[in-house]
């Protein structure tokens, strides 16, 4: 299993630093958060910033192997895919080889006269375009189930885009804490999706209203032993990702501990699910 986690989770750190601490704690791969990508989008010139945050990372033995597109960006509004092509054009510099997106939903474009099939057909549309913008590359666009959309949130609804644009630079991002909020099952979604997930957010939360983005084994209510079960059946090789931004309002030295604690959590998870 290799163990990984969002760079956000060391938010007031810079990129450098927060990954510097990640390879402190035994991780030897990390997710680029959104708020990291923004911090280098501002030195200059997404491909050479990229390539000199990416040769860094190499330099101290860290692969950045995921990362997550702007989380605010709505993907059906031209700014924002402007926005998003100069982030892929930063990962691809960095590395990174799978980029979590979320897609455009009708709760947050607030108009009361779309429906359902016209933001799948304008997501479709904006994706299209992202896709047309790094073909030829192995960068693939994994897109995240959400929450509350039913158009959204589950494999069923996510395999409509798969199916609908077919490309070899699309594929799917499971989030643990987003599915149980959903109150989806997480076995039957691995096994709908299969081959097409491509990248992992695993979280707890206590499966309510709010996306509390914990870590296993605690207050939420995910039992993560079938889950790698599952992922092992697909022989997953990527990343197993911990998003847990939920634990971050602590002091450095204490996030180091819970950094620790992820780690014993993954060699625990990796024994619990051998054959």
């Amino acid at each position: 299993m290799k163990l990984s986690a969002w760079s956000g989770d060391c938010y007031d750190l810079t990129p450098e630093e927060a990954i510097r601490t990640f390879k402190a704690h035994g991780f030897d791969y990390c997710e680029l958060s959104d708020e990291h990508s923004a911090e280098l989008l501002k030195r200059g010139d997404p491909i050479t910033v990229g390539a000199e945050f990416g040769k860094f990372a190499k330099e101290i033995g860290i692969e950045l192997l995921q990362g997550h597109l702007f989380l605010n960006a709505r993907l059906c509004n031209d700014e924002n895919r402007e926005l998003l092509k100069k982030q892929l054009d930063l990962f691809r510099a960095v590395g990174v080889k799978n980029a979590v997106l979320h897609l455009d939903s009708l709760a947050w474009r607030g108009d009361s006269s779309l429906t359902v099939e016209k933001i799948r057909e304008e997501n479709c549309k904006a994706l299209k375009e992202l896709l047309d913008y790094i073909k030829g590359s192995d960068i693939v666009i994994c897109l995240e189930n959400l929450i509350f959309e039913d158009y959204l949130n589950s494999a069923d609804s996510l395999m409509y885009f798969i199916e609908r644009l077919n490309s070899k630079n699309l594929g799917v991002c499971l989030d643990t804490g987003h599915l149980n909020l959903a109150g989806g099952d997480q076995t039957e979604f691995i096994k709908k999706m299969g081959k097409y997930i491509k990248a992992l957010h695993l979280d707890d939360n206590e499966g309510q209203k709010t996306d509390q983005h914990l870590m296993p084994f605690g207050r939420g209510n995910i039992d993560f032993v079938p889950i790698i079960c599952e992922m092992k059946k697909l022989n997953y090789e990527r990343l197993y990702n911990f998003e847990i931004p939920g634990e971050r309002n602590a002091p450095l030295e204490i996030l180091g501990y819970k950094l620790d604690y992820i780690k014993k959590v993954t060699e625990y998870l990796d024994r619990a699910t051998e054959e």
